[in-house]
């Protein structure tokens, strides 16, 4: 394993996460994070791999981040899904029974669900033919699933290209439609609880909820019930698609999805340039006292920051604690914590997912 699985370490490790956070916060008022856990293995909806030819043999590699040039044998990975492993061993015994399969793969990737949907994602180094289709036609009955080839310039879908999940969130269901190569939560039970933490500190609100970021709608569809109208804005084609699906699926009607970089929203909202899909969204009509955002990496940047302190309610889930933490400084004085989380998106790693609820002082 290119890193270590040890569950007999499980409360250790994360219980220095939780200090880490802490630390991170020095100086703040923090309230007690509360903690939601991960299930210990099994815990991983997705996984991609790349494909590694030996001779006669192939296998699935990963890279240690300590020596990213010496390929790691994975016959299993236990921190993914169940589904996903019998996957691997079928895929691979396939690939090998079959040369039109085999020639120059050289990356895998698979996406499962809860409920037991999942898609597979074939890579090469080679233009993808009608021999290839055929032969993907064939495997992908032989599986079960739906399959993808990829190849430079090249995307062939044999059937579908996403899958479709159900989370649990405060004990109702919401169904999503999770499309290939886009973001998803990876641990679908951890995110479960994510939403769900978000979904009870947004109970009560006044006024509207605008969500940056929002994805496929993981968060504005379950805490949309929870306002009279939300609007979420996200950059990504694929995943305002999938938002766009996943809001009739639920039958939310009080959830508009916006096109837009938060960037752009930020700016455009805050009178700083025109924007005619501003006009079109009737944002004027909105009244925003919420704000959730769940950003990349790269935390919140000046412009957002600048909207954000507009608003009277801010929920912040962050892959970063440590822009977390920057961007909570950047916003001073003007609001208080009022909640922490830590949800342990990702065991056995030094990854850490947080949560913050700020409310203006």
């Amino acid at each position: 394993m290119p890193f270590p699985f040890a569950p007999e370490h499980y409360e250790t490790q994360l219980a220095e996460k939780v200090e880490r956070l802490k630390t991170l916060f020095a100086g703040i008022e923090l309230p007690e994070p509360e903690v939601f856990r991960s299930e210990p293995s099994h815990y991983r909806m997705r996984a991609e791999f790349k494909f590694w030819h030996d001779g006669d043999d192939s296998w699935y590699a990963m890279f240690d981040p300590a020596d990213p040039k010496v390929p790691v044998r994975v016959d299993q990975f236990p921190v993914a899904s169940e589904l996903l492993n019998r996957l691997m061993t079928e895929v691979r015994a396939s690939v090998h029974q079959d040369p039109a399969l085999r020639e120059r793969l050289f990356q895998i990737e698979f996406i499962t669900t809860q409920q037991g949907d999942a898609l597979i994602t074939l890579i090469y180094h080679k233009t993808l033919d009608d021999a290839w289709e055929a032969r993907g036609r064939y495997w992908q009955e032989q599986w079960g699933f739906p399959v993808i080839g990829r190849a430079r310039k090249q995307r062939l879908v044999l059937s579908r290209d996403y899958v479709n999940e159900t989370l649990t969130i405060q004990g109702k269901d919401y169904y999503f439609r999770q499309y290939e190569n886009s973001f998803t939560q990876p641990n679908a039970g951890v995110c479960e609880q994510m939403v769900g933490w978000a979904q009870q500190h947004t109970r009560g609100c006044e006024g509207d909820l605008l969500e940056l970021y929002c994805g496929n709608g993981n968060f504005s569809i379950p805490l949309a019930a929870n306002f009279k109208r939300a609007l979420g804005t996200e950059i990504s084609r694929v995943s305002v698609q999938s938002a766009q699906h996943n809001i009739e699926a639920n039958g939310i009607d009080n959830l508009t999805i916006a096109r837009m970089s938060s960037e752009d929203f930020a700016n455009a909202w805050l009178g700083r340039t025109e924007s005619r899909r501003l006009r079109e969204w009737t944002v004027s009509d909105y009244d925003f006292k919420t704000l959730l955002v769940d950003p990349p990496r790269a935390g919140l940047d000046e412009d957002t920051l600048a909207l954000a302190r507009h608003f009277e309610r801010i929920v912040y889930v962050s892959c970063n604690p440590e822009t977390l933490a920057e961007n909570v400084r950047a916003l001073g004085s003007d609001y208080r914590i009022d909640a922490a989380a830590v949800f342990d998106q990702f065991p056995y790693t030094h990854h850490m997912e947080a949560g913050l609820v700020l409310v203006r002082t």
